[in-house]
């Protein structure tokens, strides 16, 4: 006899279970197909490009920071050792009125002019001590410069104290610029490991030739351009002389150089002292609004915040300390957004 049970219907759990698992694979299927694109090559290096510019900003404020840390760090050494010099003048003072007060102790009494020693307030015991009968002209002459030098000490004292806080402010602000650089150089290194070895490739090859544009073009034609001064000519000189040098951030040469340490230094090398940083450079002499009225060896600011700086070199062209990855080059000084040249 055929049997008429019903087909065997599958548990809710075992339904459930199946429904779950395709739900989850059309979802996965789903965000593979509008899963974002592996980025192209030129989006790589735009970006790249952005983090290497805002690693530079980074670098100009390091700089910064680095140079006041160290006039910082000079001045607390020169106040220390002064406080140091002040204590032990005043240790001297106190030590010729010892036998005095020796002598008094001994005898049973302390003049009060000697209770100076135990005063923690000098100016207002002296107010008072001034009216006694036992203070000797010599002995008053004594406790006013020891008085003098306690109220001295404790100004120098609480300066070197207040710069010592500066100090720790800047070097904290120095270790928070450090490490904002090197991030975006991580960020940027990450972004280029994505890239293909072909298109990484590629990127090497556009960079390297540059850079072989500028040394085969060491002496740019000037045209009718004349150096803006003697110093000018010889700083333009120095930097030339160090194209194909690359840019490390914080540098200053001689081998490696970040752009305001460029032209820091080939201005050292024409005689001429220049502040660290860009943005202190742009106040370094006279302003020249307009490109056209740039002479070789002027400085050249581009950006807004004025975070990159350069060598005129005439032409139209800038010799200056690019970006990291790159090395000391010539290049158009239409590549950056120009703000206003300085003649030194």
């Amino acid at each position: 006899m055929a049997s008429h049970r019903r087909p065997k219907q599958p548990s809710r759990t075992r339904v459930t279970v199946l429904t779950a698992t395709a739900a989850a694979a059309v979802a996965l299927s789903s965000q593979a197909a509008h899963a974002d694109p592996k980025p192209k090559k030129e989006d790589v290096k735009s970006e790249v490009d952005k983090l290497y510019e805002q690693a530079e900003q980074a670098t100009e404020k390091y700089n910064g920071a680095k140079e006041d840390q160290e006039k910082l760090q000079k001045e607390v050494d020169s106040l220390q050792d002064k406080v140091a010099r002040g204590q032990g003048e005043l240790n001297q003072l106190r030590k010729g009125l010892g036998s005095v007060a020796s002598g008094q102790y001994r005898s049973g009494s302390i003049d009060p002019s000697v209770q100076l020693f135990l005063s923690g307030d000098p100016d207002t015991y002296l107010e008072k001590a001034a009216t006694l009968d036992q203070l000797s002209g010599k002995q008053a002459e004594q406790l006013k410069t020891i008085a003098d030098k306690q109220r001295q000490l404790a100004q120098e004292r609480a300066e070197a104290a207040s710069k010592i806080q500066d100090l720790s402010d800047t070097r904290k602000a120095l270790g928070e610029k450090k490490d904002e650089i090197k991030g975006k150089l991580a960020k940027a290194q990450e972004l280029l490991n994505t890239l293909t070895a072909k298109e990484k490739e590629a990127l090497q090859k556009e960079e390297q030739q540059k850079n072989r544009s500028s040394r085969g073009n060491e002496r740019p034609d000037l045209g009718n351009d004349t150096p803006a001064s003697g110093r000018g000519a010889a700083a333009l000189s120095a930097a030339a002389s160090k194209i194909g040098s690359p840019y490390v951030w914080g540098a200053t040469g001689p081998s490696s150089f970040d752009c305001s340490g460029l032209t820091s230094w080939a201005y050292q090398q024409a005689g001429q002292s220049l502040p660290r940083t860009s943005q202190a450079q742009a106040n370094a002499g006279t302003r020249i609004s307009s490109q056209s009225a740039l002479k070789p060896g002027d400085l050249v600011l581009f950006y807004g915040d004025l975070h990159h700086i350069g060598l005129y070199a005439g032409n139209g062209q800038v010799l200056h300390a690019p970006k990291p990855g790159a090395s000391v080059r010539y290049e158009s000084i239409n590549n950056m957004p120009f703000q206003f040249g300085v003649r030194v």
